[in-house]
């Protein structure tokens, strides 16, 4: 790989590490904290918690949606609007920076008590990582049945939906962060978390680029992390 940023990123979540990811300019221009979710402890949630602040999302690889079945909220709105107006009417039509939000479904471990606190939102993360690991060894109904038995909704972890084939279409930071684990070779879901500054915007990419510098984390950029999954990809 031509690109050594994106392959000392890669060596950083093999390793469990956080790395930063900038979208691009004229999109949403914010940093998130993204780390493989098969590695996420209740340590890094509360990393995320405190010095991202944003919301802690899951991505969902393809396969493991398309296995499933899962929806995106979008979608679940519309359809549901058939009977309950109000719902069609929040449809998200009009994102200023994105065709469709990649939002899904919301989720709880079974195990977890009220599933916010940090070690909660750690075991339904992980055990999620776990599912989509061995979800493609798994039949439509077996895999369904296992993730229901598994997991409940509504909950306190939010499911994001990777748009596929993945950077094709759509380039936010469920894509690039979820193409940086596919890249690493670990199961392909990334937990990621806005940065927030204290004045209650966006941290600003020079200050999130700040703060990796200080605690020795790389930090990418959403065009670095396409071209080299483009390279990869061939």
């Amino acid at each position: 790989m031509t690109h050594p940023e994106v392959e000392k990123a890669i060596e950083d979540l093999q390793s469990g590490k956080v790395v930063l990811v900038f979208d691009a300019e004229g999109r949403e221009e914010e940093t998130d904290l993204t780390v493989a979710s098969q590695f996420v402890t209740s340590d890094i949630i509360r990393t995320m918690r405190k010095d991202g602040g944003g919301l802690i999302c899951v991505t969902v690889p393809p396969e493991t949606k398309k296995r499933l079945g899962l929806p995106f909220l979008a979608d679940l709105l519309w359809n549901e609007g058939s009977d309950v107006p109000v719902l069609r009417s929040l449809v998200p039509n009009d994102i200023p920076y994105d065709e469709k939000s990649a939002f899904g479904i919301t989720i709880n471990h079974r195990k977890t008590y009220t599933g916010i606190t940090d070690s909660d939102r750690a075991l339904t993360i992980s055990k999620f990582a776990n599912f989509a690991k061995r979800v493609e060894s798994l039949d439509g109904e077996t895999a369904i049945n296992e993730f229901g038995r598994e997991f409940r909704s509504p909950g306190h972890v939010s499911l994001l939906n990777v748009a596929n084939p993945v950077l094709r279409s759509r380039r936010g930071h469920t894509e690039l962060c979820t193409a940086l684990v596919a890249m690493a070779g670990l199961t392909p879901s990334a937990t990621i978390c806005e940065m927030m500054d204290d004045g209650g915007r966006a941290r600003s990419r020079e200050d999130a680029r700040r703060y990796a510098n200080e605690r020795g984390l790389v930090f990418l950029e959403g065009h670095q992390v396409v071209e080299a999954w483009k390279e990869w990809s061939e």
